[in-house]
């Protein structure tokens, strides 16, 4: 009983221990979460973009774009990976492009999710300057690319 009971408890610790870790949170490149992440891989696999949209992303050049998502998200994973195929596709010239996972707490320890006043993920924004042109929230209206270009 006593060896049990030992066994329990060091289960426990060990499980506690992952718990508190929780997701990924961080800068990631667009390699790694494609690689690492199975549902991300099997998004961007699966999404064929159209010509439309293509043609749409070339407004985004210069811009800065920052993706702020969650490995654990169902609609990280169906939105980030469009955006993935949408650029490279594209080919557009931005001005920089940052991927940064959060956790559960919608939190990153590089303070980038709190600094650009994240809510819910994915959370999509565009830049120029600095100034915030636009922002995508979770799921866009039409489709990414439109959504990602409005007014722009």
């Amino acid at each position: 009983m006593f060896k049990k009971l030992i066994l329990l408890c060091a289960l426990s610790v060990a499980l506690t221990a992952c718990a508190a870790k929780g997701p990924f949170a961080g800068a990631i490149s667009t390699q790694t979460l494609l690689n690492d992440y199975a549902p991300f891989n099997e998004q961007y696999t699966a999404f064929t973009p159209t010509q439309q949209d293509i043609a749409l992303m070339q407004k985004l050049k210069g811009k800065e774009v920052i993706v702020l998502f969650g490995t654990w998200c169902h609609d990280s994973e169906r939105e980030v990976p469009k955006l993935i195929k949408l650029l490279e596709a594209s080919k557009v010239e931005l001005a920089s492009i940052e991927y940064v996972a959060v956790g559960y707490d919608k939190r990153d320890d590089g303070g980038i999710a709190q600094a650009n006043d994240l809510k819910y993920t994915p959370t999509f924004i565009v830049k120029q300057n600095g100034k915030e042109l636009v922002r995508v929230i979770e799921k866009p209206t039409g489709t990414l690319a439109q959504d990602l270009t409005k007014g722009l």
